[in-house]
């Protein structure tokens, strides 16, 4: 989008965008929060619910693909902050397919973008799921290091993937995986490229599926590649644009970004949108319990040391939740992040809801330390997002090295 076109940054969401937002805080009021416990407990794919969004239309591509063209670009913030602060592992269960249509879009052609991603959500009547799969055991936030090869077999035009992936929300589970793999090892991240790999594909097989601390109602687990052939067409972006960016990076020219990190920078301000919804609900949760707990004959929160907390923890909310709708608006209308403003959200927003969900817990006391109550949920689920798509010390090292200039090792 232009900047003749682009709509003036503004604080004040539209009236979709408030629809949106009250429609999904409805459904994550109404269906995800009284479920969530019961799916923290048994830790699987919270199937019914995601077909219960799927039948209203919010697990859709329709809904994903108008949220993310929302002009301002807040749509899909705004939304995801909702669902998680229904609940952090049920709305993954729900948004996980965004990560791998985000790099289709990234990454393909319009063609692509146009057969794969119906085949990501499905229909109402029949729900399907996608997995992004870049980590690798060896190589988590270094995706330099990705070793998963994907060799071209020019006399089938097929491409032939082997590998290992983990911690893959959705992996091995999904219809459509879409897998970053090494096409030329000696150029590290410059030398990869994604291919989808379709439904039923011989050779792709779920590895250990993980019992994790926090998010334990979205499914999260090793994806074995033991060779997987997909038609060269699987190629997001096609060879000829490949050859092309292989043949300047082995020429020392600039590249025009890789495979991984162009979906990461796609999605850092919706990372951050999810830290700050789960850190409100454990807000809220804890300025309600603060007005009605008493202690030595007056509520808790009339005690400076609770309410002065009470008062860091609204304000780094509000300050999370701006830099991710500036963030937001500058990817969705073109504007280059020159600090690393994608970072700057995703790193501020997640380390805002760790210390929120824990001063949550503190502030209910022994209470807050049971599972009786959803703050030490949102706790452990708060976890995660200083930790992936890109760790916290990452984003910093991506901000030190935009602002200085400077190779920062």
């Amino acid at each position: 989008m232009s900047e003749a076109t682009a709509p003036a940054f503004s604080l004040e969401p539209s009236e979709d965008v408030r629809e949106v937002r009250d429609w999904t805080h409805g459904f994550a009021a109404d269906v995800i929060r009284p479920a969530a416990a019961e799916w923290d407990e048994r830790e699987e794919t919270p199937w019914p619910i995601i077909q219960e969004a799927a039948k209203i239309g919010l697990y859709s591509l329709d809904f994903f693909a108008n949220q993310w063209l929302e002009p301002s670009g807040l749509g899909i913030p705004v939304a995801f902050e909702e669902l998680y602060w229904g609940d952090p592992g049920i709305a993954l269960a729900i948004t996980g397919t965004g990560l791998a249509a985000v790099s289709v879009a990234a990454n393909g052609t319009q063609e692509q973008l146009f057969e794969w991603t119906p085949q990501m959500f499905g229909t109402a009547d029949d729900v399907k799921l996608a997995a992004f799969c870049s980590s690798e055991p060896d190589a988590g936030s270094d995706v330099s290091a990705i070793r998963t090869r994907a060799v071209h077999d020019q006399a089938k035009d097929e491409w032939v993937l082997n590998g290992t992936k983990t911690w893959a929300t959705n992996g091995g589970i999904a219809d459509v995986h879409v897998v970053v793999a090494s096409v030329d090892p000696e150029l590290g991240s410059r030398g990869q490229a994604t291919f989808i790999v379709p439904p039923n594909t011989p050779g792709l097989s779920q590895g250990q599926k993980f019992a994790k601390h926090g998010i334990r109602a979205s499914h999260t687990a090793e994806v074995v590649l033991d060779d997987v052939r997909v038609p060269g067409s699987c190629l997001l972006g096609g060879k000829e644009k490949l050859d092309e960016r292989i043949a300047r990076a082995r020429e020392g020219r600039r590249s025009k970004g890789q495979a991984a990190m162009k979906t990461f920078e796609a999605s850092r301000p919706t990372v951050g949108a999810m830290a700050v919804g789960c850190a409100r609900a454990a807000y809220e949760y804890a300025l309600e319990y603060s007005t009605r707990r008493e202690q030595f004959g007056r509520p808790i929160g009339d005690n400076q040391g609770v309410a002065f907390l009470l008062a860091e923890m609204a304000t780094r909310i509000d300050a999370a939740r701006l830099l991710v709708w500036r963030a937001a608006w500058m990817a969705r209308n073109g504007k280059d992040f020159d600090s690393a403003q994608g970072s700057m959200s995703k790193l501020y927003a997640s380390e805002t809801a760790t210390f929120v969900t824990q001063n949550a817990v503190r502030i209910l006391g022994g209470n807050g330390y049971t599972r009786e109550y959803p703050v030490e949920r949102w706790h452990r689920d708060a976890t995660i997002f200083t930790i992936f798509e890109g760790a916290s010390e990452i984003q910093k090292l991506i901000i030190g090295r935009t602002i200085t200039g400077l190779p920062i090792r």
